[in-house]
Protein backbone atom coordinates (compact mmCIF):
# COMPACT_ATOMS: atom_id res chain seq x y z
CA UNK A 1 0.00 0.00 0.00
CA UNK A 2 1.40 3.52 -1.12
CA UNK A 3 0.06 6.80 0.42
CA UNK A 4 0.28 10.50 -0.73
CA UNK A 5 0.80 11.20 2.49
CA UNK A 6 1.45 10.29 6.42
CA UNK A 7 0.25 11.59 9.47
CA UNK A 8 2.44 10.28 12.24
CA UNK A 9 1.61 9.76 16.10
CA UNK A 10 -1.66 11.10 16.65
CA UNK A 11 -4.92 10.47 18.90
CA UNK A 12 -7.59 9.90 16.40
CA UNK A 13 -11.17 10.82 17.23
CA UNK A 14 -13.31 8.18 16.58
CA UNK A 15 -16.87 7.15 17.73
CA UNK A 16 -16.41 9.59 20.61
CA UNK A 17 -13.24 8.26 21.65
CA UNK A 18 -9.41 8.66 20.82
CA UNK A 19 -7.29 6.25 19.58
CA UNK A 20 -3.28 6.65 19.07
CA UNK A 21 -2.04 5.82 15.58
CA UNK A 22 -0.79 7.14 11.84
CA UNK A 23 -3.12 8.25 9.93
CA UNK A 24 -2.49 7.64 5.35
CA UNK A 25 -4.21 9.59 2.80
CA UNK A 26 -4.35 8.34 -1.01
CA UNK A 27 -5.94 10.40 -3.82
CA UNK A 28 -7.95 12.84 -1.44
CA UNK A 29 -9.20 9.70 0.35
CA UNK A 30 -8.30 8.17 3.89
CA UNK A 31 -6.85 5.12 3.76
CA UNK A 32 -5.46 4.27 6.70
CA UNK A 33 -7.09 5.00 10.35
CA UNK A 34 -5.83 2.24 13.06
CA UNK A 35 -2.21 1.23 14.28
CA UNK A 36 1.23 2.14 12.77
CA UNK A 37 1.46 2.65 9.05
CA UNK A 38 4.36 0.33 7.00
CA UNK A 39 3.29 0.83 3.34
CA UNK A 40 4.97 3.46 1.20
CA UNK A 41 4.96 7.17 1.09
CA UNK A 42 5.37 10.11 -0.79
CA UNK A 43 5.24 12.40 2.33
CA UNK A 44 5.54 12.06 6.18
CA UNK A 45 4.82 14.22 9.41
CA UNK A 46 5.06 13.86 12.85
CA UNK A 47 2.76 15.17 15.00
CA UNK A 48 3.47 13.55 18.92
CA UNK A 49 0.28 13.99 21.12
CA UNK A 50 -2.03 16.34 18.52
CA UNK A 51 -5.54 15.34 18.04
CA UNK A 52 -6.86 14.38 14.86
CA UNK A 53 -10.53 15.70 13.94
CA UNK A 54 -12.74 14.83 11.03
CA UNK A 55 -12.43 18.09 8.39
CA UNK A 56 -14.28 20.48 10.32
CA UNK A 57 -17.17 22.30 8.14
CA UNK A 58 -17.96 25.91 8.29
CA UNK A 59 -21.44 26.59 7.11
CA UNK A 60 -22.08 29.98 6.96
CA UNK A 61 -19.50 32.19 5.64
CA UNK A 62 -19.39 35.54 3.70
CA UNK A 63 -16.11 35.67 1.80
CA UNK A 64 -17.56 38.83 -0.61
CA UNK A 65 -16.48 38.18 -4.59
CA UNK A 66 -17.65 39.01 -6.81
CA UNK A 67 -18.47 42.43 -5.95
CA UNK A 68 -17.27 43.22 -2.84
CA UNK A 69 -13.47 42.13 -2.94
CA UNK A 70 -12.24 44.86 -0.70
CA UNK A 71 -13.36 43.37 2.37
CA UNK A 72 -12.59 39.59 1.42
CA UNK A 73 -12.10 37.29 -1.46
CA UNK A 74 -12.30 33.71 -2.20
CA UNK A 75 -8.64 33.04 -1.65
CA UNK A 76 -8.36 35.22 1.44
CA UNK A 77 -11.21 33.82 2.96
CA UNK A 78 -10.44 30.48 2.66
CA UNK A 79 -7.17 31.12 3.70
CA UNK A 80 -8.51 32.54 6.93
CA UNK A 81 -10.48 29.21 6.99
CA UNK A 82 -7.96 26.71 6.75
CA UNK A 83 -5.69 28.55 9.31
CA UNK A 84 -8.53 27.80 11.57
CA UNK A 85 -8.93 24.68 10.85
CA UNK A 86 -11.44 24.52 8.64
CA UNK A 87 -11.43 22.46 5.80
CA UNK A 88 -14.82 22.78 4.25
CA UNK A 89 -16.40 26.02 3.91
CA UNK A 90 -20.19 27.36 2.75
CA UNK A 91 -20.70 30.59 1.39
CA UNK A 92 -23.86 32.61 1.24
CA UNK A 93 -25.54 34.68 -1.49
CA UNK A 94 -25.31 38.49 -0.76
CA UNK A 95 -22.42 39.55 -3.16
CA UNK A 96 -22.71 41.61 -5.96
CA UNK A 97 -24.43 40.92 -8.00
CA UNK A 98 -26.74 38.64 -5.32
CA UNK A 99 -25.96 35.14 -6.11
CA UNK A 100 -29.16 34.19 -7.45
CA UNK A 101 -28.95 32.18 -10.53
CA UNK A 102 -27.46 29.25 -11.60
CA UNK A 103 -25.20 31.16 -14.01
CA UNK A 104 -23.65 32.98 -10.88
CA UNK A 105 -22.92 29.62 -9.25
CA UNK A 106 -20.59 28.60 -12.00
CA UNK A 107 -18.59 31.75 -11.37
CA UNK A 108 -18.29 31.47 -7.72
CA UNK A 109 -17.25 27.74 -8.67
CA UNK A 110 -14.90 28.71 -11.38
CA UNK A 111 -13.12 31.75 -9.07
CA UNK A 112 -13.05 29.07 -6.35
CA UNK A 113 -11.38 26.21 -8.28
CA UNK A 114 -8.29 28.95 -9.17
CA UNK A 115 -8.16 30.33 -5.65
CA UNK A 116 -9.80 28.15 -2.51
CA UNK A 117 -7.65 27.09 0.24
CA UNK A 118 -10.59 24.71 1.00
CA UNK A 119 -13.24 22.92 -0.39
CA UNK A 120 -16.13 24.76 -0.73
CA UNK A 121 -19.98 25.03 -1.53
CA UNK A 122 -22.41 27.95 -2.33
CA UNK A 123 -25.85 29.29 -1.92
CA UNK A 124 -28.05 30.49 -4.33
CA UNK A 125 -30.17 33.31 -2.51
CA UNK A 126 -34.29 33.21 -3.17
CA UNK A 127 -35.47 36.15 -4.19
CA UNK A 128 -39.38 35.48 -4.84
CA UNK A 129 -39.12 35.55 -8.47
CA UNK A 130 -36.49 32.89 -9.62
CA UNK A 131 -37.48 29.75 -8.00
CA UNK A 132 -36.83 28.23 -11.36
CA UNK A 133 -33.11 29.04 -11.04
CA UNK A 134 -33.37 27.23 -7.16
CA UNK A 135 -35.15 24.08 -9.24
CA UNK A 136 -32.83 23.97 -11.74
CA UNK A 137 -29.47 24.71 -8.79
CA UNK A 138 -30.27 21.55 -7.29
CA UNK A 139 -28.61 19.48 -10.01
CA UNK A 140 -25.96 22.04 -10.08
CA UNK A 141 -22.48 20.54 -8.65
CA UNK A 142 -21.03 23.47 -6.21
CA UNK A 143 -24.89 24.70 -5.07
CA UNK A 144 -24.89 23.58 -1.51
CA UNK A 145 -28.51 25.30 -0.86
CA UNK A 146 -30.79 27.94 -0.54
CA UNK A 147 -30.79 30.67 1.47
CA UNK A 148 -33.72 33.06 2.38
CA UNK A 149 -33.46 36.66 4.14
CA UNK A 150 -36.61 37.26 6.24
CA UNK A 151 -35.16 40.39 6.93
CA UNK A 152 -32.97 43.06 5.62
CA UNK A 153 -29.37 42.19 6.06
CA UNK A 154 -26.18 43.00 4.10
CA UNK A 155 -27.06 43.47 0.02
CA UNK A 156 -30.41 43.28 -1.40
CA UNK A 157 -31.45 40.21 -0.95
CA UNK A 158 -35.00 39.77 0.80
CA UNK A 159 -37.94 37.43 0.96
CA UNK A 160 -40.86 37.17 3.28
CA UNK A 161 -43.86 37.01 0.46
CA UNK A 162 -46.29 34.16 2.41
CA UNK A 163 -47.03 32.89 -1.30
CA UNK A 164 -43.39 33.02 -2.67
CA UNK A 165 -42.07 30.90 0.35
CA UNK A 166 -44.62 28.23 0.18
CA UNK A 167 -43.73 27.71 -3.30
CA UNK A 168 -40.23 27.63 -2.64
CA UNK A 169 -40.93 25.03 0.19
CA UNK A 170 -43.07 23.21 -2.13
CA UNK A 171 -40.40 22.93 -4.67
CA UNK A 172 -37.45 22.79 -3.95
CA UNK A 173 -35.46 19.62 -2.14
CA UNK A 174 -32.20 21.28 -1.00
CA UNK A 175 -31.63 22.43 2.34
CA UNK A 176 -33.06 25.37 3.04
CA UNK A 177 -31.12 28.38 5.53
CA UNK A 178 -33.18 30.95 6.90
CA UNK A 179 -31.92 34.43 8.25
CA UNK A 180 -34.79 34.86 10.41
CA UNK A 181 -35.62 38.57 11.36
CA UNK A 182 -39.02 40.15 10.21
CA UNK A 183 -39.07 42.52 7.97
CA UNK A 184 -42.04 44.05 8.55
CA UNK A 185 -41.36 44.90 12.02
CA UNK A 186 -38.17 45.96 11.50
CA UNK A 187 -39.31 49.12 9.11
CA UNK A 188 -42.26 49.56 11.67
CA UNK A 189 -38.94 49.86 14.35
CA UNK A 190 -36.62 51.79 11.90
CA UNK A 191 -37.04 55.51 13.61
CA UNK A 192 -34.89 53.73 16.61
CA UNK A 193 -32.25 52.92 14.40
CA UNK A 194 -32.20 56.82 11.90
CA UNK A 195 -32.71 58.56 15.48
CA UNK A 196 -29.49 56.64 17.51
CA UNK A 197 -26.33 58.14 17.73
CA UNK A 198 -25.12 54.90 19.48
CA UNK A 199 -24.24 51.39 18.35
CA UNK A 200 -26.23 49.96 21.91
CA UNK A 201 -29.30 51.17 20.07
CA UNK A 202 -28.81 48.25 17.87
CA UNK A 203 -30.04 45.46 19.41
CA UNK A 204 -32.90 47.59 20.69
CA UNK A 205 -34.58 48.24 17.24
CA UNK A 206 -33.84 44.66 16.02
CA UNK A 207 -35.15 43.22 19.31
CA UNK A 208 -35.95 39.49 20.57
CA UNK A 209 -39.54 39.76 19.08
CA UNK A 210 -38.11 40.16 15.74
CA UNK A 211 -36.51 37.66 15.46
CA UNK A 212 -39.15 35.64 17.27
CA UNK A 213 -41.95 36.33 15.07
CA UNK A 214 -39.90 35.54 11.98
CA UNK A 215 -38.81 32.44 13.46
CA UNK A 216 -42.73 31.18 13.98
CA UNK A 217 -43.36 32.45 10.84
CA UNK A 218 -41.56 30.47 8.92
CA UNK A 219 -41.91 27.51 10.79
CA UNK A 220 -45.91 27.36 10.40
CA UNK A 221 -45.21 27.93 6.52
CA UNK A 222 -42.59 24.67 7.02
CA UNK A 223 -45.00 22.75 8.20
CA UNK A 224 -47.79 23.20 5.76
CA UNK A 225 -45.59 21.78 3.39
CA UNK A 226 -43.38 19.43 5.39
CA UNK A 227 -40.35 21.09 4.72
CA UNK A 228 -37.64 21.14 6.97
CA UNK A 229 -34.94 24.22 7.25
CA UNK A 230 -32.22 25.57 8.67
CA UNK A 231 -32.42 28.59 11.26
CA UNK A 232 -29.00 30.70 11.01
CA UNK A 233 -27.66 32.46 14.08
CA UNK A 234 -30.07 31.95 16.59
CA UNK A 235 -30.15 35.00 19.43
CA UNK A 236 -32.75 35.33 21.77
CA UNK A 237 -34.20 33.13 24.78
CA UNK A 238 -37.77 32.87 23.57
CA UNK A 239 -36.68 32.05 19.90
CA UNK A 240 -34.34 29.07 21.18
CA UNK A 241 -36.72 28.00 23.72
CA UNK A 242 -39.74 27.57 21.03
CA UNK A 243 -37.45 25.75 18.58
CA UNK A 244 -36.61 23.34 21.44
CA UNK A 245 -40.18 21.89 20.66
CA UNK A 246 -40.07 22.35 16.65
CA UNK A 247 -37.07 19.92 16.31
CA UNK A 248 -38.62 17.44 13.75
CA UNK A 249 -38.21 20.34 11.08
CA UNK A 250 -35.53 22.63 12.55
CA UNK A 251 -32.62 22.50 12.89
CA UNK A 252 -30.56 25.29 14.31
CA UNK A 253 -27.23 27.39 14.35
CA UNK A 254 -25.67 29.33 16.81
CA UNK A 255 -22.26 31.38 16.34
CA UNK A 256 -19.11 31.52 18.96
CA UNK A 257 -19.72 35.61 18.61
CA UNK A 258 -23.29 34.80 20.48
CA UNK A 259 -21.85 32.35 23.05
CA UNK A 260 -18.69 34.79 23.82
CA UNK A 261 -19.83 38.41 23.62
CA UNK A 262 -22.52 40.11 25.53
CA UNK A 263 -24.56 43.19 25.73
CA UNK A 264 -23.70 46.13 26.81
CA UNK A 265 -20.14 44.58 27.47
CA UNK A 266 -19.30 44.10 23.80
CA UNK A 267 -20.82 47.32 22.42
CA UNK A 268 -19.13 49.02 25.36
CA UNK A 269 -15.74 47.64 24.59
CA UNK A 270 -15.83 47.44 20.52
CA UNK A 271 -18.39 49.87 19.61
CA UNK A 272 -19.76 48.88 16.03
CA UNK A 273 -17.00 46.49 15.89
CA UNK A 274 -19.72 44.35 17.37
CA UNK A 275 -22.51 45.38 15.14
CA UNK A 276 -23.97 42.23 13.70
CA UNK A 277 -27.32 40.79 12.42
CA UNK A 278 -29.29 39.54 14.23
CA UNK A 279 -27.62 41.33 17.30
CA UNK A 280 -25.20 40.95 20.09
CA UNK A 281 -28.35 40.11 22.94
CA UNK A 282 -27.48 40.66 26.88
CA UNK A 283 -26.46 38.20 28.99
CA UNK A 284 -29.44 36.38 30.07
CA UNK A 285 -29.71 35.23 25.80
CA UNK A 286 -26.43 33.99 25.89
CA UNK A 287 -27.18 31.93 28.80
CA UNK A 288 -29.90 30.36 27.13
CA UNK A 289 -28.06 29.52 23.94
CA UNK A 290 -25.61 27.19 26.55
CA UNK A 291 -28.58 25.89 27.77
CA UNK A 292 -30.02 24.92 24.65
CA UNK A 293 -26.49 23.66 23.06
CA UNK A 294 -25.66 21.60 26.00
CA UNK A 295 -29.35 19.66 26.04
CA UNK A 296 -29.33 19.37 22.17
CA UNK A 297 -31.09 21.78 20.91
CA UNK A 298 -28.20 23.26 18.37
CA UNK A 299 -27.18 21.54 16.03
CA UNK A 300 -24.46 23.27 14.09
CA UNK A 301 -22.27 26.34 15.04
CA UNK A 302 -21.12 28.58 11.93
CA UNK A 303 -19.08 31.89 11.89
CA UNK A 304 -21.25 33.89 9.94
CA UNK A 305 -18.04 35.48 9.16
CA UNK A 306 -19.04 38.62 7.56
CA UNK A 307 -15.91 41.02 7.13
CA UNK A 308 -15.85 44.95 6.78
CA UNK A 309 -13.15 47.19 6.53
CA UNK A 310 -11.93 49.23 9.71
CA UNK A 311 -12.82 52.17 7.61
CA UNK A 312 -16.30 50.93 6.90
CA UNK A 313 -16.87 50.47 10.76
CA UNK A 314 -15.92 53.35 12.06
CA UNK A 315 -17.95 55.78 10.34
CA UNK A 316 -20.68 55.72 13.45
CA UNK A 317 -23.56 54.21 14.11
CA UNK A 318 -26.22 53.91 12.28
CA UNK A 319 -23.69 54.05 9.04
CA UNK A 320 -21.86 51.24 10.03
CA UNK A 321 -22.43 47.89 7.92
CA UNK A 322 -23.12 44.82 10.17
CA UNK A 323 -20.57 41.73 10.40
CA UNK A 324 -17.50 40.28 12.11
CA UNK A 325 -14.95 37.76 10.89
CA UNK A 326 -14.74 34.81 12.71
CA UNK A 327 -13.67 31.59 10.12
CA UNK A 328 -10.42 32.00 11.53
CA UNK A 329 -10.92 32.02 15.62
CA UNK A 330 -14.23 29.77 15.68
CA UNK A 331 -11.88 26.57 16.30
CA UNK A 332 -9.68 28.14 19.06
CA UNK A 333 -12.54 29.59 21.17
CA UNK A 334 -14.16 26.28 21.20
CA UNK A 335 -11.27 24.47 22.44
CA UNK A 336 -10.91 27.07 25.11
CA UNK A 337 -14.51 26.55 26.33
CA UNK A 338 -13.25 22.55 25.88
CA UNK A 339 -10.33 23.22 28.32
CA UNK A 340 -13.08 25.05 30.38
CA UNK A 341 -15.04 22.05 30.53
CA UNK A 342 -18.01 24.28 29.10
CA UNK A 343 -17.93 21.90 26.09
CA UNK A 344 -16.95 18.32 25.28
CA UNK A 345 -14.42 17.31 22.46
CA UNK A 346 -17.15 15.13 20.62
CA UNK A 347 -19.53 18.53 21.41
CA UNK A 348 -16.80 20.20 18.62
CA UNK A 349 -17.30 17.23 16.34
CA UNK A 350 -20.82 16.92 16.33
CA UNK A 351 -21.50 20.85 16.02
CA UNK A 352 -18.84 21.33 12.87
CA UNK A 353 -18.70 18.08 11.17
CA UNK A 354 -21.26 15.12 12.07
CA UNK A 355 -24.13 17.68 11.74
CA UNK A 356 -22.94 20.09 9.28
CA UNK A 357 -22.59 16.77 6.86
CA UNK A 358 -25.48 15.25 7.40
CA UNK A 359 -27.61 18.36 7.24
CA UNK A 360 -25.99 18.99 3.55
CA UNK A 361 -26.36 16.04 2.84
CA UNK A 362 -22.02 15.25 2.36
CA UNK A 363 -21.83 11.55 2.41
CA UNK A 364 -17.78 11.33 2.45
CA UNK A 365 -16.96 13.77 5.11
CA UNK A 366 -17.60 14.18 9.16
CA UNK A 367 -15.89 10.86 10.20
CA UNK A 368 -12.28 9.53 10.09
CA UNK A 369 -12.96 6.05 8.23
CA UNK A 370 -11.16 4.03 5.58
CA UNK A 371 -12.73 5.46 2.40
CA UNK A 372 -14.10 8.63 3.90
CA UNK A 373 -12.64 12.09 2.09
CA UNK A 374 -9.11 13.01 3.51
CA UNK A 375 -9.78 15.79 5.44
CA UNK A 376 -8.65 16.56 8.94
CA UNK A 377 -8.17 18.89 11.27
CA UNK A 378 -5.15 18.49 13.85
CA UNK A 379 -5.78 20.02 17.24
CA UNK A 380 -3.55 20.85 20.14
CA UNK A 381 -5.32 20.93 23.02
CA UNK A 382 -2.41 21.60 25.27
CA UNK A 383 -1.60 24.50 22.98
CA UNK A 384 -1.87 28.60 24.52
CA UNK A 385 -3.39 31.16 22.36
CA UNK A 386 -3.66 35.18 21.89
CA UNK A 387 -5.39 36.04 19.29
CA UNK A 388 -4.22 39.18 17.37
CA UNK A 389 -5.85 41.03 14.80
CA UNK A 390 -1.97 40.69 12.70
CA UNK A 391 -2.44 37.44 12.48
CA UNK A 392 -5.80 37.05 10.65
CA UNK A 393 -5.81 36.40 7.09
CA UNK A 394 -8.72 37.63 6.34
CA UNK A 395 -8.57 41.27 4.14
CA UNK A 396 -10.07 43.06 6.87
CA UNK A 397 -7.61 42.06 9.20
CA UNK A 398 -9.18 42.86 12.24
CA UNK A 399 -11.16 40.49 14.90
CA UNK A 400 -13.64 41.48 17.52
CA UNK A 401 -11.81 38.60 19.85
CA UNK A 402 -8.49 40.59 19.56
CA UNK A 403 -6.72 40.21 22.40
CA UNK A 404 -8.41 36.84 24.12
CA UNK A 405 -5.97 34.19 25.74
CA UNK A 406 -6.76 30.62 25.88
CA UNK A 407 -5.30 27.08 25.41
CA UNK A 408 -6.40 24.44 22.39
CA UNK A 409 -5.59 25.41 19.11
CA UNK A 410 -5.21 23.85 15.63
CA UNK A 411 -2.40 23.34 14.57
CA UNK A 412 -2.70 21.69 10.84
CA UNK A 413 -5.49 21.56 7.88
CA UNK A 414 -5.53 18.48 5.80
CA UNK A 415 -7.38 19.18 2.90
CA UNK A 416 -8.60 16.58 0.10
CA UNK A 417 -5.05 14.57 1.47
CA UNK A 418 -2.95 17.48 1.29
CA UNK A 419 -1.57 19.86 4.14
CA UNK A 420 -3.02 23.08 3.51
CA UNK A 421 -1.58 24.62 7.31
CA UNK A 422 0.76 23.15 9.61
CA UNK A 423 1.36 25.37 12.33
CA UNK A 424 -0.01 28.85 11.74
CA UNK A 425 2.32 28.78 8.34
CA UNK A 426 0.22 28.06 4.78
CA UNK A 427 1.83 25.20 2.95
CA UNK A 428 -0.10 23.84 -0.18
CA UNK A 429 -3.15 25.03 -2.07
CA UNK A 430 -4.01 21.36 -3.24
CA UNK A 431 -5.88 22.96 -6.36
CA UNK A 432 -6.52 19.81 -8.26
CA UNK A 433 -7.88 17.83 -5.09
CA UNK A 434 -10.28 20.40 -3.56
CA UNK A 435 -13.47 20.30 -4.03
CA UNK A 436 -16.84 21.85 -4.42
CA UNK A 437 -20.29 19.86 -3.38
Amino acid sequence: MKADLVIRDVKIFSNDKLENGDLAFCEGKIIHTHGKFFGHFNEEHLFSGAIALPGLIDSQVHFREPGLIHKEDLESGSQSAVMGGICTYFEMPNTNPSTSTVSLIRQKCEIASRKSWANYGFFIGATGTNTDQLILAQKEIGCIGVKIFLGSSTGNLLLFDKESLLEIFEKVSMTISIHSEDEDLLNKRIQIKNDATSVHAHLIWRNEETALLATKRIVQLARQKNKKIHILHVTSKAEIEFLASQKDICTVEVTPQHLTLFAPDCYDRLGTLAQMNPPIREDEHRQALWKALKSGVIDVIGSDHAPHTLEEKNKGYPNTPSGMPGVQTTLPLLLNYVNQKKLALNDVVRLLAINPAKIFNLKNKGKIEIGMDADITLVDLEKSFEIKNQDQKSKVAWTPFHGTKGKGCPVATIVSGAMAMKENNLINKNAQAIKRF
